[in-house]
């Protein structure tokens, strides 16, 4: 017996609602426990190869050039011997249909070989959910999917975030927050089947901000907004989640530098990216061409509002180390770790470049994250050089697509306009390249 493929689709659409609503829900309960949404698969492999050239597609959260601007910075300071290359085209008010429209003309031209998206958040419309905007969004997902392989680029295909309130542009009044975030929800389920249909990656941004939203309110206080505070655009802590979200399903595992230390015989073994230029009684100089992520820069230091050290508020969504600290980040993707053999005392003073800390002997034994312990360290400035350079390279971009390609210049000679601004764009990668030097370091410890 033949079934009408129309008929599929609406089963399949119940069936994802009901998935990450509960028949109990209450309405306006935000409750974590209203959504169930499909479990999907970690990432098995690394996804990434060497000399990827990634895009980074979406919305106007794209185009804030927050996470996409974190991406970038772990790409090039933390996994540098990969040699990835980045893009980002974020456009504001953007949905999926509207990047497919665009997307051969402002993306496929430069060739990617992986590329990110981030859609759904303008789909869902800020209204209830109906098959109607479930079956769109499907649909031009899946176009947006294929159009990339077809032109030879893997895609990691990102859910859309969640909303923290109803923002005040909805025409729907009588929306709620809940309302809201179930729409959402069944679109990243649907994000989730069209990736498994077409056997490309997914990225859960949805699930680690919701979630993530519901703890920082318990830590740091009601008013934490992981969404942002206008509901929608997150500010550096909801970012700092979407960047995770991305890097885990790009398959990265975080294994940045491993420093074994024999405190019996004054030696000093390092991982790759890493060596030793000089040993001395209890310190040892490091020359590192790898860095940690740094979540804060030095005062001063900091370019295009990437938070400072100092005033760095855990209570604020501004803080991207907050933001961090609700999902894995630095045990997972963030792992620049001391091991200490033959200890003999208690306790040990651990100093690595200003900063001094006390550790016990069993946790050296078992290894410190020194990226997680320091966070003002000796590759933060280095850190904040390089993110400044990102920073510019991806505000040019922003200005490459929307203001040259379509306005007036790209419209008379868009050939033009494309080796003029691609001229300008070579020189700002160049100085990232030239801002991101190897860092020399001294690590020291001595017992207590």
């Amino acid at each position: 017996m033949r079934i009408n493929p129309r008929y599929l689709l609406t089963i399949l659409a119940i069936v994802l609602v009901a998935s990450c609503r509960s028949p109990t829900a209450e309405p306006g309960e935000a409750a974590l426990a209203q959504f169930h949404p499909v479990a999907a698969p970690p990432a098995s492999t690394l996804l990434l190869r060497p000399g990827d050239r990634l895009a980074i597609c979406g919305d106007s959260i794209t185009e804030q050039k927050m996470y996409s601007r974190l991406i970038e910075d772990y790409l090039t300071m933390c996994v540098p011997q990969l040699g990835v290359s980045v893009r980002q085209y974020g456009w504001g008010g953007e949905r999926t249909g509207g990047f497919r429209a665009r997307m051969t003309n402002d993306c496929l031209r430069f060739q990617p070989t992986l590329a990110t998206t981030c859609y759904g958040m303008n789909d869902h419309e800020y209204r209830p959910y109906e098959e109607r905007i479930g079956r769109t969004y499907r649909d031009e997902s899946r176009a947006v999917v294929q159009a990339f392989k077809a032109h030879g680029a893997r895609v990691v295909l990102g859910s859309p975030g969640c909303v923290g309130k109803v923002p005040r542009w909805t025409r729907f009044t009588n929306s709620t927050v809940l309302d809201l975030n179930l729409n959402l929800c069944t679109l990243r389920n649907i994000a989730l089947e069209v990736a498994q249909q077409e056997q490309v990656a997914f990225a859960d941004v949805f699930w680690p901000m919701l979630t993530a939203d519901a703890a920082a309110r318990k830590r740091f206080g009601p008013d934490f907004a992981v969404a942002g505070r206008d509901g929608v655009h997150p500010d550096w802590a909801g970012h700092g989640i979407m960047a995770y979200a991305f890097l885990k399903a790009l398959g990265l595992r975080g294994d940045l530098a491993t420093f074994t230390v024999d405190l019996r015989r004054n030696t000093l073994q390092t991982s790759e990216g890493h060596t030793v230029l000089d040993t001395r009684p209890g310190a040892f100089v490091i020359r590192s061409t790898r860095y940690p992520f740094c979540v804060c820069a030095p005062a001063g230091a900091a370019a295009a509002g990437y938070p400072e050290c100092g005033p760095d508020d855990l209570g604020k969504d501004s803080s991207l180390r907050a933001g961090l600290s609700l999902v894995p980040f630095d045990a997972e993707l963030n792992r620049f770790l001391l091991v200490a053999k033959n200890t003999r005392a208690a306790r040990y003073r651990v100093t690595w470049g200003s900063e001094t800390r006390s550790f016990t002997a069993a946790q050296l034994r078992r290894g410190i994250n020194l990226a997680a312990e320091f966070r003002l360290n000796p590759f933060s400035a280095p850190f904040a050089r390089v993110d400044g350079a990102v920073a510019a390279k991806q505000a040019f971009e922003t200005k490459q697509v929307k203001q040259i390609f379509h306005g007036a210049e790209g419209k008379s000679d868009f050939a033009g306009a494309v080796a003029r601004t691609e001229a300008e764009r070579a020189s700002l990668v160049e100085a990232i390249k030239a801002a991101f030097q190897p860092v020399t370091h001294t690590l020291a410890i001595a017992p207590e």
